[in-house]
């Protein structure tokens, strides 16, 4: 079996009935990987997918939310962006300013700057649940730490949850 949309094309389904499909889009000087999955396609609505293509050619506006979900965590000294910084700031040491894009003399901030956009995977089943419909993976050293801060979206696009993975 296979969809077709306007944006994706044809997503054929494998063995499985899972798809996938897999681009790597430009944000500025960035390159981001971006992916769609669903374990069944028979679980995977038009509308996810118009919804998906939404937020993939608006992905500078997602990013800008992401990123001031991760500054709103700031207040909060048991949040993981905190912890993230943190384990960032004692990882890298002096190190650390070499990374930074912009030095502001708030380091929390200059941090979050700072981060790259890895990538985002949408989980195009989770449409109008409760679970991520779309995740963001962010590194300050995507080739040197294996330590990012992801950023889950709902459907509508708002900012469900900040979390840190290793």
């Amino acid at each position: 079996m296979a969809i077709e949309h306007d944006y994706f094309g044809l997503l054929e389904s494998g063995p499985d009935g899972s798809i996938f499909w897999s681009e790597t889009v430009e944000l500025g000087d960035q390159a981001v990987t971006v992916d769609l999955t669903a374990p069944d396609e028979d679980d995977v609505a038009p509308a996810a997918l118009d919804v998906a293509a939404a937020m993939i050619t608006s992905l500078e506006s997602i990013d800008r939310a992401a990123r001031a979900a991760m500054v709103a965590e700031l207040d909060d000294r048991t949040s993981e962006v905190i912890e993230f910084i943190l384990q960032q700031q004692e990882a890298l040491g002096d190190d650390l300013e070499d990374l930074l894009v912009d030095i502001s003399g708030d380091t929390h901030i200059d941090i979050i700057r700072s981060l790259r956009l890895v990538s985002m995977t949408i989980l195009a089943d989770e449409h109008g649940g409760d679970d991520p419909f779309a995740v963001l993976e962010y590194a300050l050293d995507p080739e040197g730490t294996d330590e990012v801060l992801l950023v889950n979206f709902d459907t509508d696009g708002d900012v469900l949850s900040v979390t840190s993975a290793d």
